[in-house]
């Protein structure tokens, strides 16, 4: 099994590790900060022994990376893994912002039901099935986001279930969720936010998340 540091330390940059199997182009590490796509938040970008990372797969409680045919490593190999911090922590605050905004969404409108998510570097966007336009509530619903990001909040993040790999954050008061992505210490490290509306067809509405600063 992979012993995943991003959750101990998601400000975690750099690590030094060794190679655990190889298969091709296909290679697994004994433990990395390198986060694999998951909960609809994109992969990290970045490095490993200087050959960039092609694609990042969860496998059961292993990751597997993808590199270049010719990167010649080998299991035992020590290795140093470097992850690209400015889209790491944009991933982290975006994700954060779209949680934030799914629970708020949750809690005023209880027929609202999540059908997809997606966080990537220049937004995030949840998708819900839904009989009405939300576009009459956004306002409120960003305000009261915006309101818990503005309290700077210390945020919980912890397993429920370590064997299995399960995790969830709190924000005391508000909510606990299960979540098993790289989250930030504070609410308020997300910054201002700003709401847009999508029409995906009918019954469905999507909410877009953006990052003001």
């Amino acid at each position: 099994m992979t012993r995943k540091r991003f959750w101990a330390d998601p400000y975690q940059t750099e690590l030094a590790t060794r190679v655990s199997r190889v298969d091709g182009e296909r290679v697994w590490l004994e433990e990395t900060i390198f986060y694999a796509f998951s909960g609809g938040q994109e992969s990290d970008s970045g490095r490993i022994a200087g050959h960039l990372v092609r694609l990042a797969e969860k496998q059961g409680m292993d990751i597997v990376y993808t590199l270049d045919a010719d990167h010649g490593l080998r299991a035992g190999d020590a290795v140093a893994v470097e992850i690209d911090w400015p889209r790491r922590y944009r991933l982290m605050r975006l994700h954060f912002a779209a949680e934030l905004v799914l629970e708020v969404i949750c809690q005023q409108m209880e027929d609202a039901e999540k059908i997809g998510a997606h966080i990537a570097e220049d937004k995030a966007r949840i998708d819900f099935a839904l009989d009405q336009p939300i576009t009459p509530l956004l306002a409120d619903i960003a305000a009261a986001a915006q309101r818990l990001i503005d309290d700077d909040l210390l945020i919980v993040s912890a397993f429920s279930d370590q064997a299995a790999g399960r995790r969830y954050w709190e924000l005391p008061g508000f909510a606990r969720v299960p979540c098993g992505g790289t989250h930030l210490k504070r609410s308020g490290e997300v910054g201002r936010i700003a709401l847009k509306r999508r029409n995906i067809g009918k019954g469905k509405e999507r909410v877009e998340i953006y990052l003001l600063d």
